[in-house]
């Protein structure tokens, strides 16, 4: 239990570096301090002469200098040459405007910072808080400290929810009860947003109680702060206490009912949220965004789009934040025409393709199957952060282009306008994984560290495993598990595992097969896989063993699902599920198919089916896999020679892959197939994975 006289502990000492939840920083990963400078430090050669007033200097700063760097800069230099930059007002709003990701950088602000002499509480907490923004929430800690020390200049309420937040971010346990004793101690405890960010910090730490205490304090205390503690008990997963205090407000606004819809979504009670969001009055954008960012959250991607088309009926304008959720919806489902949509409505409206709402268009296209379209996008975002060169990268990777995101990822590095990071070399294995570039990709996981930086961790290994595996050098790949510096998760071995199915190892395949299921005994795909590698060796009795075994552990296998996106309706096709309103049309039409495809030569690749039944019976079974059902639907709902694109929710079968090659030829169609790891494009009976998937 926290006590204030635990709080009225002084900050710590920061003559030496100092650890700040857990990571260490010192005076190098900062600016010069601030108070060593003086005015005439500060000047610049070559400015304008124009004889502006700081009355005009800040009016020019806040409005005209939010998107052009160099006029800007020319603002700064009337600043210099003037002497305004002495005015703490002037010179604050100058590092705020250099802190602007669209102009400048924070360590650019930082320097101005530096110049500054003896700054005011409005340039420190202008600092502040592009420290905090710039997800620098160390330095924002490392920064109140400095003010701290300092004399001429005294944190006030503006201060401390900035600091609250930061300690919050970092996990900074100790550093937050300290500040929160600075709260009481300059008498600010009754705050609402000092209070309210010192409950949303203690919830984080999981210590409820302290934050409860925060709440009841005084006895006087705003809806902020009431929404404050019924999140912070949501987001701790004590739900019948955030219902509890729920219950208990004598005045409910939009935000607690907003507080509640997004932390059951949070939670991933959905039904509940559901519930909540349908009781509630007044709805705002937030109401909805919270309601989607549930179903996300969930995998509930339809119930996303339902939910989007059903605010777009209430008149609610959409802004970026909901849209790039309802994006990530539509390329989970291949929803194209939603998508295309989105981004036509974000023109129309004159919504800016930041790097969020831009990265989402890239990695909706790519997802849906329109990679040109992603590339287009991508070329266009003014706006570039990590992740956005990321997800074109892994979208080049999942359509097989491998040479293209290997270009990209170079093209990154000439820039330098970022470096990459851990996801950015998962992109560029996995690219080599599905280009069967043994070498490459073994060269970048040796230099990883060396070159780029970037420790390799369980994901680059995983992604070297999987390409050793496919390329058939399957002691080679067990070889580097066993290197690993760390011990190699389930995902790793499942790699190989998928490796000795390909490559029919059942000696290995079963050794590691046993690993698996010890270390994860309720992932159905871990037994499918071993059932297949013991149904192609014709080992039925294990085969019976295995499924026994599921059957006590109350697994149960994962349905192949197939979807098309046709006018904006998703149709979704399951095996043995005959509720689809054409599903007669549709059985009849794969018979001409099936047909049409043995007159070719194709004949049915029966080690697919996991059960010791007769051959015709194994025919039957993979006749109407999910996606042969989902073909035959296109094929009769679209016009000759119009691509078919179909999703699907697991790797495609051998089998279905040898029937669709013969398809697109016989029908001349392009089929466009995305499964669980990449996308098969079907053109004149040849996939552009070239078979190696």
């Amino acid at each position: 239990m926290l006590t204030k006289t635990f709080f009225k502990t002084s900050f710590m000492s920061m003559h030496a570096p100092m650890a700040i939840g857990g990571k260490e920083i010192s005076s190098t990963t900062t600016t010069n301090l601030p108070y060593r400078h003086k005015p005439e430090d500060c000047s610049v050669e070559n400015t304008p002469t124009s004889k502006l007033s700081q009355k005009t200097v800040l009016h020019l700063l806040n409005t005209k200098c939010g998107n052009s760097l160099q006029y800007l800069k020319q603002v700064h230099g009337v600043v210099l040459r003037r002497g305004h930059f002495q005015d703490h007002y002037v010179a604050g709003t100058l590092v705020k405007c250099y802190a602007n990701p669209q102009i400048c950088s924070l360590d650019f602000a930082l320097k101005v910072f530096g110049h500054v002499y003896r700054p005011n509480i409005f340039v420190w907490n202008t600092v502040l808080k592009a420290c905090l923004e710039h997800d620098e929430a160390c330095k924002v800690i490392y920064f109140y400290h400095k003010l701290v020390e300092v004399s001429y200049s005294r944190p006030n309420k503006f201060t401390y929810p900035l600091l609250l937040k930061a300690c919050a971010v970092e996990g900074a346990a100790k550093e937050g009860v300290q500040v929160h004793g600075h709260v009481v101690k300059h008498g600010l405890s009754r705050d609402g947003h000092i209070r309210s960010a010192g409950i949303q910090m203690y919830a984080s730490y999981g210590y409820v109680e302290e934050a409860r205490r925060l709440l009841e304090e005084d006895g006087d205390c705003d809806t902020i702060c009431w929404n404050a503690m019924i999140d912070g008990y949501l987001k701790c997963g004590d739900v019948e206490a955030a219902k509890e205090l729920f219950e208990k407000m004598s005045s409910k606004n939009v935000g607690s009912w907003n507080a509640m819809v997004s932390g059951f979504g949070r939670c991933g009670m959905v039904e509940n949220a559901r519930k909540m969001f349908d009781e509630m009055i007044e709805k705002d954008e937030i109401s909805w965004s919270a309601m989607v960012d549930g179903y996300i959250k969930t995998g509930c991607y339809k119930e996303v789009l339902e939910t989007f088309n059903e605010m777009q009926r209430k008149k609610v304008r959409p802004k970026k934040f909901i849209l790039s959720s309802v994006l990530a919806a539509c390329a989970n489902l291949g929803a194209l025409d939603q998508g295309r949509w989105i981004h036509a409505y974000a023109r129309k409206n004159s919504i800016k393709l930041d790097a969020v709402l831009g990265t989402a268009l890239v990695d909706m296209y790519a997802k849906c199957g329109h990679i040109d379209l992603a590339w287009d996008v991508f070329e266009n975002m003014k706006e570039k952060e990590v992740f956005s060169w990321n997800a074109m990268m892994g979208g080049l990777a999942m359509h097989g282009r491998a040479e293209d995101a290997i270009e990209l990822f170079f093209k990154m590095l000439r820039e330098r306008v970022l470096g990459p990071n851990g996801i950015t070399l998962v992109c560029v294995l996995n690219a080599c994984a599905h280009a069967g570039w043994v070498d490459k990709g073994l060269n970048i996981l040796n230099s990883m560290q060396k070159i780029y930086g970037v420790e390799p961790e369980m994901e680059h290994y995983g992604c070297v495993v999987d390409l050793l595996g496919r390329a058939g050098l399957l002691r080679e790949a067990e070889e580097l598990i066993a290197s690993m510096p760390m011990k190699p998760n389930a995902a790793v071995w499942g790699a190989l595992l998928g490796a000795c199915r390909i490559h029919k190892n059942v000696e290995l395949g079963e050794r590691i097969g046993k690993i698996l299921l010890e270390m994860d005994p309720l992932n159905s795909g871990r037994y499918a896989l071993l059932s297949n590698i013991y149904a192609k060796a014709g080992r039925w009795e294990d085969v019976g063993r295995l499924r026994k075994l599921m059957k006590g552990r109350g697994i149960r296998t994962t349905p192949g699902i197939s979807m098309i996106d046709l006018d904006g309706i998703i149709h979704e096709f399951k095996m043995g599920d005959g509720s689809h309103p054409q599903v007669e049309e549709i059985h009849m039409m794969l018979e001409k198919i099936i047909e049409k495809l043995q007159r070719e030569g194709y004949s049915p690749n029966t080690s697919q089916v996991l059960f010791d039944i007769s051959e015709e019976e194994k025919e039957t079974a993979l006749k109407y896999h999910s996606e042969k059902l989902a073909i035959a639907f296109g094929l009769l709902n679209t016009k000759p020679g119009t691509p078919i694109r179909i999703i699907k929710n697991l790797r495609v079968c051998e089998d279905c892959h040898s029937a669709t090659k013969i398809i697109s030829r016989v029908y001349r169609r392009e089929i466009i197939v995305r499964d669980r790891v990449r996308y098969h494009y079907f053109k004149n009976g040849v996939c552009s994975c070239k078979d190696f998937w």
